[in-house]
């Protein structure tokens, strides 16, 4: 039997609110707001008379292909940038998942109906890293593509309404092709997410009552103390260090996508890839697998790694909380 299989599917079937339904509503209000958008633009158009200065059928007769190209640009912004959305809903749902993975066990004692079965504490742990750092990013993606087509077909149908045919823009855009790219940032994703993993999981298998202060506070006083240490002329870390490696890798490695923000001249800035719709280039496969010759990225993954084998260790240890 396969075991961590079916303990993959027991993280996906208690936690589908987060895993699964959270990303769909979230695309599905944000579909619902630009029907609702569309129906008061068309609305107010008619109510008030509004007209612009080329009407539609005058503007498909004046597109170019080059109107095409940048329609298809604006399509691509729009795919990455709904699929951004995603990925902050996937940062909240992962940070308290991961928080509550082993703590929710020992607080209700059904740790001890798990323990009672021939599982492993390693695979439990490592199942629910793997809900994590796979399961969840990958289905989020999946939602926002599916609910990227739908907004192709919603605006599809608008287009047509008024006379113009959407197809040349579609397919001047480049939604394969960004698929693709994104799906392959999953396991750079993965990778850049394992010290936080480990550090939610170890304060959520060693806090005996709310594992969310210690997980937030710690590093936060240990950058309140550096910083003193740093005002009073004693030797100490650099604070933009403090920032980056402990709070940003241990409480915001688990946002995907946040390696766009490393100083790598691989990359092409974010906020000027949006506004002209570069997003190949932004996701060039090439740039985003070039991080792993960064030694910050491996030394992350290690520690991260010995925090999670810290986390089964304590699973296997400890089960009382306080009440």
């Amino acid at each position: 039997m396969n075991t961590f299989g079916w303990l993959l599917k027991r993280e996906y079937w208690e936690h589908r609110g987060g895993f699964y339904w959270a990303p769909i509503w979230v695309s599905g209000i944000m579909l619902l707001l630009t029907v609702l958008g569309i129906i008061a633009a068309e609305g107010a158009s008619s109510r008030f008379e509004i007209r612009s200065g080329i009407h539609w059928d005058e503007l498909a007769a004046h597109l170019s292909k080059g109107d095409f190209v940048h329609a298809g640009m604006g399509l691509d912004v729009a795919y990455v940038a709904l699929a951004g959305l995603l990925c902050v809903v996937l940062f909240f749902v992962l940070f308290f998942y991961l928080l509550g993975a082993l703590y929710d066990d020992r607080r209700d004692r059904s740790v001890l109906f798990w323990k009672s079965l021939p599982v492993s504490d390693t695979a439990t742990v490592l199942s629910k890293v793997a809900a994590a750092v796979l399961l969840a990013p990958l289905i989020s993606f999946l939602v926002a593509t599916v609910a990227y087509v739908a907004l192709l077909v919603v605006v599809g149908i608008w287009t047509l309404f008024h006379g113009l045919n959407p197809l040349p823009a579609i397919a001047a855009s480049h939604t394969l092709g960004l698929f693709w790219r994104m799906l392959l940032t999953l396991p750079v994703d993965a990778l850049l997410a394992l010290p936080t993993v480990g550090w939610l999981l170890f304060w959520s298998a060693y806090a005996r009552s709310k594992p969310f202060l210690w997980a937030v506070l710690v590093p936060l006083f240990a950058f309140i103390a550096n910083s003193w240490i740093g005002m009073m002329g004693l030797p100490s870390i650099s604070r933009r260090f403090m920032l980056e490696e402990l709070i940003g890798r241990l409480l915001f490695g688990i946002f995907p996508g946040q390696w766009l923000n490393d100083k790598n001249p691989a990359f092409i800035d974010p906020e000027h890839a949006f506004e002209r719709g570069n997003m190949l280039s932004l996701l060039d496969p090439s740039n985003v697998y070039g991080l792993l010759a960064t030694p910050g990225i491996w030394i992350g993954a290690a520690a991260g790694i010995a925090m999670i084998a810290a986390a089964v260790w304590l699973r296997r240890s400890r089960i009382e909380t306080s009440t």
